[in-house]
């Protein structure tokens, strides 16, 4: 009640502000809580800042600090047409600010007023995070990239905001459909805006291996050659690959790789016949049934074969996760399955990453420190669901991903031309409408680290196709991720995510215009 009743009061407060380009124009700032992911706490009060002709950001810190005021100034210049230096220890204007304290490593708090705009962090990321939500507090048109009318207002008070979970990911399968360098890099851009920090690249599947191993060559060379349907496929260079792990760094994203096994495997049996337990490799496939490929548990090659490709990408990938899959392993034994994560989770460690691993690790003996996935739905068996609860409460730290709530390739409505539909009908509530840390029965809420949105590409082409079935779906995702559990509310994130609409719309993200939501008419 207090939150809507400073946002009603800074309304009124701020409706009183006359600015603009002729005396009479009259401008009603952001209210500082209408911002996505909801911040945890919000103090509104006193008169607004205006950008300006004048105004500086000024950077005190680290030289990734200042990387961070560029960034701010490169959002800003366009749309505002105003030079915007960034420099060193300024007063007024912008300033963000590293300090010693209690923010965290992705922690911040942004203080406005009419001297002056202030974002204070501990760490460069939670700079960021605070550049993210100050653009949410500008007018929409603040995304276009050509010069707008204004006022750039932002509203006086403070917001105070750290995120309740470490892991907010979002994965793309690439080896579906291949997305370019520059696709992913426009992806990687929308999963900043609401603060997103993990990027899980889907390298590897039935359909495509996507990385280059030096070691292997006829992965990417032939495994990668095509794709569902049949279409050329594509695969990333060791440099495409390093391009992409460090834009997403620049947007304070750790890109986690999968290589999917022992099963969704074609494309590497198809790569190398020795691979396969018979000696003979199959076709390459194009198709979307799941679950017929397996690599060849009893063979020593196919452990040579496993270390190489951890080895390399481990070598290629600075953050700490290294993917392992695991699922729907249905041409692999039981026996088979638990023989075969035995042998490869210490691989991963000896290359210096955590392992994570579909739910289905844990029907095996998940190593200490690993993750689990989980990506079944509100009606899984009572013992699949038991069995990932109980690796939980003997230390397994879980990522929820329930394909019915959050997995972004399902349909919205019978009528969405996109997507499928094994999951579920997943309207815009439904995927918000639930909450992470009890969600799943007999698993301790300490367990949980966080929340994925996965996108499964079988229907999805383009960035266009992305982005139809990711928003609004995925901000309601993120803020289930970062934004404490008091803060969650259907009936106010609705409003929060309508205002949205124009910011996606002047950003060119081709969103769907769900009717739970109350969408701006104009």
């Amino acid at each position: 009640m207090a939150r809507i009743l400073g946002s009603l009061l800074l309304v009124a407060a701020a409706g009183a502000f006359t600015v603009g380009a002729a005396p009479s124009a009259r401008a009603t700032p952001t209210p500082l809580d209408r911002v996505v992911p909801a911040p945890a706490s919000v103090t509104p009060g006193g008169s607004p800042y205006r950008i300006t002709r004048g105004t500086h950001i000024s950077v005190t810190g680290s030289g990734e600090a200042r990387r961070v005021g560029e960034y701010l100034a490169a959002v800003l210049r366009p749309s505002t047409g105003y030079p915007l230096p960034v420099t060193a220890n300024g007063r007024g204007g912008i300033r963000l600010r590293l300090t010693t304290g209690v923010f965290g490593e992705e922690g911040y708090r942004l203080d406005s007023g009419r001297g002056g705009i202030t974002i204070t962090a501990s760490a460069p990321a939670g700079l960021f995070h605070g550049v993210q939500t100050l653009r949410q507090l500008l007018p929409a048109a603040v995304e276009k990239k050509s010069v707008q009318p204004g006022p750039w207002l932002v509203a006086g008070g403070t917001v105070q905001d750290s995120p309740r979970y470490a892991y907010r990911g979002a994965m793309l399968d690439v080896s579906r459909h291949f997305f370019t360098v520059s696709q992913v890099k426009r992806y990687i851009d929308e999963l900043a805006l609401y603060k997103i920090n993990k990027l899980h690249l889907h390298l590897s599947d039935d359909q495509g291996w996507r990385i280059a191993i030096d070691s292997w060559p006829r992965l990417a060379s032939y495994g990668g050659s095509t794709q569902v349907g049949g279409g050329p496929g594509g695969h990333y260079t060791k440099a495409d690959y390093r391009e992409i792990v460090r834009y997403a760094a620049s947007r304070y994203l750790e890109v986690v790789p999968e290589i999917d096994m022992p099963g969704h495997t074609n494309a590497a049996l198809a790569s190398y016949a020795d691979l396969n337990c018979d000696g003979v490799a199959p076709p390459l496939y194009t198709g979307t049934d799941v679950g017929f490929s397996s690599l060849c548990v009893p063979k020593q090659i196919t452990y040579d074969f496993v270390d190489d490709v951890i080895r390399e990408l481990a070598a290629l990938t600075p953050g700490r996760y290294l993917h392992v899959g695991g699922d729907e392993a249905h041409s692999t034994s039981h026996a088979d399955y638990v023989a075969f994560m035995d042998e490869v989770q210490p691989v991963v460690a000896k290359y210096g990453k955590t392992v994570i691993g579909w739910h289905q690790l844990t029907g095996a003996t998940p190593a200490p420190g690993a993750l689990a996935q989980y990506w079944g739905l509100d009606d899984t068996s009572a013992e699949e669901k038991a069995q990932v609860a109980k690796a939980a409460r003997n230390g397994t730290g879980l990522i929820l991903s329930p394909a019915d709530r959050i997995y972004l390739d399902m349909k919205y409505t019978e009528d969405t031309p996109l997507g499928q539909d094994w999951a579920g009908l997943v309207e815009v509530k439904r995927s918000y409408d639930w909450d992470p840390g009890h969600y799943l029965a007999g698993a301790p809420a300490s367990a949980v680290r966080g929340v994925e949105a996965p996108l499964w590409t079988e229907t999805i082409t383009d960035s266009a196709d992305v982005e139809y079935m990711a928003f609004p779906r995925l901000a309601g995702a993120a803020e289930l991720g970062w934004s404490p559990a008091a803060t969650h509310g259907w009936d106010a994130y609705k409003v929060r995510l309508a205002a949205q609409g124009p910011r996606w719309e002047a950003l060119g993200i081709k969103y769907y215009r769900s009717p739970q939501v109350p969408w701006p008419t104009s």
